[in-house]
Order: structure tokens, then C-alpha cells, then sequence
């Protein structure tokens, strides 16, 4: 008798283009829930769009997306964003707790305030990430690192079961990206699915349960350790892999 669990996020043949330019080809991929899973590839190889695909922000030319069985039109509340820092107006007039509470507002009518139990459960979220002290303070007078905590707490305020993550680390020192790390790590024992944008292929190992490898088309998706092979990645970067492979045989020695 099998134990495993259905897929919580399905990608069935997935097509996307911008105009003439491919930027995915046919990616099939079933993500179990429970996870902490990393996407990864050179630049410009489809990893956020993928995660765009599957908020419904883009729809493909050819595939489907399944959130829990769902179509991904009909989840939305069931799927959370942390954008890349660089899509954020920092300097817009707005504090941590606000930011926090933006992520009650699909569960907030129009017409109504935030309720108490909004309000708490977006200080709870701040808490999570270790930023409560700053609820009062304007996000653009943040740290990167801080900044991208806050947008954490407004992804977990929500309340919805999968994560979805573009390049929450990067731009910020070891220190901060660790603290990250331990919020994603807390996330996914309190049963969250967490789907992450990385760009750094020597965390990427210690970080994830498992990976995504796609340049347009899926190259991989398991372990770590079966992805992170030396032909899969000559193939998918095309020989600019000198300081993972000098790691590697640093580890190996």
C-alpha cells in the first residue's frame, strides 16, 4: 500500500511565450505538498515565469495548472507571493504592520475593516519572521533583508497552504539569508508547500528537499543529489559551472 500524497501542485504540459520567444516548453511537474522545493536555471530560463504560471498570473498558450486538484483560476486563496525586491516600491507611504495586513484583504469584504482576528493574525505573521519591533516602521527605511521578511509575513498572514518565492535571497549577507532559510524551514513544518526561485547552486543542495531544472524545458525535478549531477547541469548551463565544480571537488577531497 502506497503512503505517498497527491500532488498539491500539478503542471501538466505547460507552454509560454512572449511574442515569438519560448520561454516554456512542455514542462510537466508534480510537486508533492510538505515541501520545500527550489527552481533553478541560468537566466532567463522560465523559473519565474513558471511560479507566474502557477499564481494565474500568465496564462499559457498550451497546459493546464492544478492547485489540490483545482483549476489554478478557481485556488488563488490557496496560493501566497513573495515578489523579487526589485518589483517593490519601497518608498511608497506604508508601514510593516500594513504590509502584513495586505495579506487578510482577499478575506476582508470591500466594505468592511479589518477585524481584530485580521489584525492578529498579521502580528502573529510579523512575529514569525522576527519583526514585530518593527511594525510601526516605514518598509522603505528597512534593511533588503528586513524588507524581505516583511513580505514573508504578509504571504504567511494569508493564510494559503503553498508559498511561492522569486529570489528571496537575493541581495542579502549570509546572515540574513539564514534567518530566511529558518522562516521557509518553520513554514514548511507548520505544513505550508513552499516553491522558491534560487539562483546559487552551492546553497541549493542544503536548502531544498528537492529541485526543478529548467532552461524553457524541464531538465530534472527530485532530490538534490540526483539534479545536481555534473551532465545535467553542463547541459543546462553550457559550461559556466567553474566555482560549483571547484566546490565539488573541494567536497570531495
Amino acid at each position: 500500500m502506497t503512503t505517498e500524497k497527491p500532488p498539491i501542485i500539478e503542471v501538466r504540459h505547460l507552454t509560454v511565450s512572449y511574442g515569438t520567444r519560448p520561454a516554456l516548453l512542455d514542462v510537466s511537474v508534480s510537486i508533492e505538498p510538505d515541501q520545500l522545493v527550489g527552481v533553478i536555471g541560468p537566466n532567463g530560463s522560465g523559473k519565474s515565469t513558471l511560479i507566474k504560471v502557477i499564481l494565474g498570473f500568465i496564462r499559457p498558450d498550451v497546459g493546464e495548472v492544478f492547485i489540490a486538484g483545482q483549476d489554478v483560476q478557481k485556488a488563488k486563496g490557496r496560493v501566497a507571493y513573495v515578489p523579487q525586491r526589485g518589483a517593490v516600491d519601497w518608498d511608497f507611504p506604508i508601514t510593516v504592520r500594513e504590509v502584513a495586513l495586505m495579506g487578510r484583504y482577499q478575506q476582508i469584504p470591500w466594505h468592511r475593516s479589518p477585524r481584530k482576528e485580521d489584525r492578529d493574525a498579521a502580528l502573529e505573521a510579523l512575529e514569525m519572521v522576527r519583526m514585530s519591533d518593527f511594525a510601526d516602521r516605514q518598509i522603505g527605511q528597512l534593511s533588503g533583508g528586513q524588507q524581505q521578511r516583511v513580505f514573508l509575513a504578509r504571504a504567511l498572514a494569508q493564510g494559503a497552504d503553498i508559498l511561492l518565492l522569486d529570489e528571496p535571497f537575493a541581495g542579502v549577507d549570509a546572515a540574513t539569508e539564514r534567518a530566511i532559510l529558518e522562516v521557509l524551514e518553520r513554514a514548511k513544518a507548520a505544513g505550508k508547500t513552499l516553491v522558491v526561485v534560487h539562483h546559487d547552486l552551492t546553497t541549493a543542495a542544503e536548502y531544498f528537499d528537492k529541485l526543478i531544472l529548467i532552461k524553457q524545458r524541464l531538465y530534472a525535478y527530485g532530490p538534490p543529489r540526483a539534479v545536481l549531477n555534473e551532465e545535467l547541469l553542463s547541459q543546462v548551463y553550457e559550461g559556466r559551472l567553474r566555482i560549483f565544480a571547484d566546490l565539488m571537488a573541494k567536497e570531495g577531497a
